[in-house]
C-alpha cells in the first residue's frame, strides 16, 4: 500500500479574507487550519505538513499533529509553497496529497477518494460534475517536474495542463464541495 503524506497549503495573507486563512475560523468555531488537517488526517494521509507563511508563528499552534515548514517566499504566490512543501516531505513517501487550507467543504471522504490512486507515477483530482479541483494527488516521480513548473499563484496548474491525459479523475461532487472561501461573505454560503 502506497503511504501518502497530506501537504495542507496555507501560507498566503488572506487579503481579500482580511487575514491570512490559516487564522480564519468557520462559523461553528473551527479553524480552517484545523479542519483541513482533520480532513487529511481522516482521509488516511500520513504524515501531514502544513506550509505556513503570513503570521506563521500565530499559525504554528493551530497546526495539531502536523509539521510545520515556514515558506520564506510565500508572497510570490502558491508556487512556492508548493515546491517548499514538497520538498520538506520525509523519504519513504509515496505521493502527495494537497489541500488547500480555503477549501473547508473537502472532507477526509473525498481525501481518503483521490488518495486510494496514491502510487509514486500517478497523478490525480478530485472532479466536481466534470471540472477539476482539489485535492490533488501527486506521485513522487512527478515532483521535481511540478516544482519547476509551480510559480506565481498557478501552483501545479502548468504541469497538470501539460499532463492532462494522464490526470486520473476522481468524481467527489457526491462527498464534497469545492468552493473555495476567499471572503467573509463566502462562509455564509
Amino acid at each position: 500500500m502506497a503511504r501518502t503524506a497530506g501537504l495542507l497549503l496555507a501560507a498566503g495573507a488572506g487579503r481579500r479574507f482580511g487575514t491570512p486563512k490559516a487564522l480564519a475560523v468557520l462559523a461553528d468555531g473551527t479553524p480552517f487550519l484545523q479542519r483541513a488537517l482533520a480532513a487529511l488526517r481522516e482521509g488516511g494521509c500520513e504524515p501531514l505538513l502544513v506550509v505556513l507563511g503570513a503570521q506563521a508563528e500565530r499559525a504554528r499552534g493551530l497546526a495539531l499533529g502536523a509539521d510545520v515548514v515556514v515558506n520564506a517566499d510565500w508572497e510570490s504566490g502558491m508556487g512556492s509553497s508548493l515546491g517548499v512543501g514538497l520538498a520538506a516531505l520525509p523519504g519513504g513517501v509515496d505521493a502527495a496529497l494537497v489541500l488547500l487550507v480555503d477549501t473547508p467543504g473537502i472532507g477526509a471522504a473525498a481525501v481518503a477518494r483521490v488518495s486510494s490512486y496514491a502510487a509514486p507515477d500517478v497523478v490525480a483530482m478530485a472532479t466536481y460534475d466534470g471540472r477539476r479541483g482539489h485535492p490533488v494527488l501527486i506521485g513522487r516521480a512527478h515532483w521535481p517536474e511540478v516544482t519547476r513548473s509551480a510559480v506565481g499563484d498557478t501552483g501545479a496548474r502548468p504541469f497538470l495542463l501539460a499532463h492532462a491525459g494522464r490526470v486520473v479523475e476522481v468524481p467527489c461532487e457526491d462527498v464534497a464541495s469545492p468552493e473555495d472561501i476567499d471572503t467573509p461573505g463566502d462562509l455564509a454560503r
